[in-house]
């Protein structure tokens, strides 16, 4: 896994902005996972969600749900 973690694409979003704001950066991993990991800690944890995880967790981002 760390591998994996550490060869992956990491991605942050268009609208973070460029003033080193609080960002986390995405990332595809295999069988469908995500990788999401703080864009200023690049070499800190990352947290890895199933796709099944990921899409729930940006579709109460999208529809502001409570939980």
């Amino acid at each position: 896994m760390d591998r994996e973690l550490n060869e992956a694409v990491w991605v942050k979003s268009p609208f973070s902005g460029g003033n080193g704001g609080n960002c986390v950066e995405v990332a595809k991993l295999s069988g469908g996972r995500v990788g999401v990991r703080d864009s200023k800690d690049q070499a800190g944890p990352a947290l890895v969600f199933t796709s099944g995880e990921w899409a729930a967790f940006t579709r109460w981002v999208r529809t502001d749900d409570t939980v």
